[in-house]
């Protein structure tokens, strides 16, 4: 336990009872019950020191105690003063025991501080029972080592903590890859412009293709031929399934869903194909879809001569989608005889009710496409999906991510309304099915981005990669949370393991960039960035972003010439101010600027403040970082190691602002 370095001897005690006024009945009893055992507290107001302030009593005795001690009702939920008193003693990092006397429900603040407590639930045990229950735990205190969790017998937690520790966050299975293909490129003549992102993409996985022989395949997306051509959602799906059922076979290289999809419409060669993802097959297919009735093809094809390796047709009913995918991942597995490492083929069941595996598929199509009116209609599919099976764990989960793009991509509603319907999803999810990768991802991202929790956010992407390691896009986010925390060796290690697996991801390729304009190599952000242009040149940002990379190299002509290309409004029009003050067009630099403000102010608040910030305007840089904050502008997270911030790092306010973020 941490030393009580901010205590005095006036105030130190064992344990700080906290309470509502309604329950100091409960609270005098608990007190009486810990001093029987010898347990010194301190409560209000008894042990108040007369001609003190209260409040400063409560601060000095929360720093003396080695636990606090909380009373957790209805009333205390509701109680300002305990949510303070909770909040200190966990930024104190003093342990925290609950004794719970009703099931009211939590709010987000004391979500967030009680996510390590533990739990005595006085309606299961009892009133007497749990007193000494709290006692045991509380008397592990006094002994080494200070803390100690309390076993399964010494107290329950209600069942939205059975996952661990909950406060610590696209997803690992095809649940939210789909999220993914919104970086997909436009349909042009793709290979002949980007060959050279290709094969620059394709050599940073090589390693990995070489280790794997030719026990390596990539599935295509398979081809709609329903007569109406509006099975896309199905036949994508279940190309989807395929590759996370895949993936999952020991000693067999898979390349992630964004990468396989890149390729759908584009003229493209299966040789082509499987250079740029370091294949030696591919799995490609047909659906069909007439009423209730599916016929799939599906055919693995060895590349380098085009041998036929194994084709198949399934003719089945849809609610026996799920025998189909084990039939063809089987089949698939074995013909690369990967069964010679003692790998079972994996199973596909994420839900038994047709109907919600299709208003499932009919989200995913619908979140692909990553708009403000299409993630709504997204939202609205998955709702009908977990509506129709409540234990559709996966469903869960990525309703939970989907509200929250909608939040952080779209600023469609507040914090304060999103994030508990966030929290609600994914812990239902987790409820489920506590060893779900993709629903630990989704507490980890909830984290991350909507309660700037870093650190918190880390610690739960561990165990989605310790539960799936081969997953790309927890790799990826691995390493984003490392780079906004200035651990650059680790967060191009993590990048580098997701590229690995999804060498055609447009947005690794920009977190790399981030990374390295952070770290303050310019030349290797610069061509990061480039790659990721080629790979996709409407990706938002990123023009932005080599401005501010041709700012730093001293050349703001260069810089203006990229804000004129950026093709995000907001981004755009944060970029050409920065331009216009460098090469001192100041009155273009105020029209800017002015325009930045009334069009961007929701969606770049953070970036508004880089300009003042350039300014050498502090206050103004101040005003809108903070107004960022209340906003939750996810720009935020990068303010720690921001090159345009150095001169604010030393002011109490931008070290205030770090502490706030969870990044000192």
């Amino acid at each position: 336990m941490p030393e009580n370095d901010d205590a005095d001897a006036e105030f130190a005690r064992d344990a700080f009872i906290s309470y509502a006024n309604q329950d100091a009945a409960v609270a005098q009893a608990l007190c009486e019950s810990l001093e029987r055992r010898g347990i010194k507290c301190w409560i209000a107001p008894r042990d108040v020191p007369p001609g003190t302030l209260y409040a400063e009593s409560i601060v000095r005795a929360i720093n003396g105690a080695k636990v606090l001690v909380l009373i957790l009702s209805q009333h205390s939920v509701a109680s300002a003063h305990v949510g303070k008193e909770v909040e200190r003693a966990s930024s104190k990092r003093r342990p925290i025991l609950a004794l719970r006397t009703d099931a009211a429900p939590l709010t987000p603040a004391l979500e967030y501080f009680l996510s390590e407590s533990q739990w005595v639930d006085a309606t299961a045990v009892g009133t007497e029972a749990a007193l000494l229950k709290v006692g045991d735990s509380v008397a592990r205190v006094k002994e080494p080592p200070a803390w100690k969790p309390m076993n399964a017998g010494a107290a329950t937690r209600p069942a939205e903590h059975s996952a661990g520790r909950r406060r610590i966050w696209l997803l690992a299975t095809c649940v939210l890859a789909a999220l993914a293909i919104a970086y997909l490129l436009a349909d042009k003549f793709w290979l002949a412009k980007h060959a050279a992102a290709v094969d620059a993409a394709a050599t940073a996985s090589s390693t990995e293709a070489s280790r794997s022989g030719d026990k390596s395949v990539a599935v295509l997306p398979f081809e709609d031929l329903s007569e109406n051509k509006d099975q896309a959602y199905f036949s994508d799906g279940l190309s989807g399934e395929l590759i996370v059922l895949l993936a999952k076979t020991p000693g067999l290289r898979v390349p992630a869903r964004t990468s396989s999809f890149y390729f759908k419409g584009k003229q493209a060669t299966l040789q082509e194909i499987a250079k740029a993802l370091n294949v030696t097959h591919v799995v490609e297919g047909t659906v069909r879809k007439s009423g209730q009735t599916l016929r799939i093809t599906t055919d693995l094809v060895r590349v380098e001569d085009g041998t036929p390796m194994w084709s198949e047709t399934y003719d089945r009913k849809l609610d026996d989608v799920f025998k189909i995918q084990d039939d063809i991942a089987g089949s698939v597995v074995s013909a690369l005889k990967v069964s010679l490492f003692g790998g079972a083929s994996p199973r596909a069941t994420p839900t038994a009710n047709p109907a919600a595996y299709t208003a499932f598929l009919e989200c995913q199509e619908a979140g692909r496409r990553e708009s403000r009116d299409s993630i709504a209609q997204a939202i609205a599919y998955c709702q009908q999906a977990v509506d129709l099976d409540p234990n559709f764990a996966p469903g869960w989960a990525i309703l939970g991510e989907l509200i929250q793009v909608q939040f952080v991509g779209f600023s469609v509603t507040t914090y304060e309304v999103a994030r508990p319907k966030v929290f609600a999803a994914v812990q239902r999810a987790l409820a489920l099915d506590p060893a779900l990768p993709e629903a630990h991802y989704a507490m980890a991202s909830l984290l991350y981005q909507m309660d700037f929790d870093p650190g918190a956010a880390d610690a739960e992407l561990k165990r989605a990669i310790s539960l799936d390691p081969t997953d790309s896009n927890a790799n990826w986010l691995d390493g984003y949370v490392a780079d906004v925390q200035c651990r650059f060796d680790y967060a191009l290690a993590a990048l580098e393991r997701s590229r690995a697996r999804d060498p055609l991801f447009t947005d690794v390729h920009i977190q790399m960039g981030n990374v390295n304009y952070r770290r303050g190599r310019l030349a290797e952000a610069a061509a990061a960035y480039h790659t990721a242009l080629a790979l996709d040149e409407h990706a938002g940002s990123v023009h932005y972003r080599l401005g501010l990379v041709a700012l730093l190299q001293g050349d703001p002509t260069a810089a203006l010439a990229e804000f004129e290309q950026e093709p995000d409004p907001d981004f755009h029009s944060v970029g050409l101010p920065l331009a216009y003050d460098a090469l001192g067009r100041k009155a273009d630099a105020e029209s800017a600027l002015a325009h930045a403000e009334s069009t961007a102010a929701m969606g770049a608040a953070y970036q508004i403040a880089l300009i003042y910030a350039a300014r050498k305007d502090a206050d103004d840089a101040f005003r809108w970082l903070d107004r960022a904050y209340r906003q939750r502008d996810a720009g935020m997270l990068w303010i720690k190691g921001e090159p345009l911030l150095k001169d604010l790092r030393p002011d109490p306010r931008f070290q205030k602002l770090l502490h706030q973020m969870h990044l000192d």
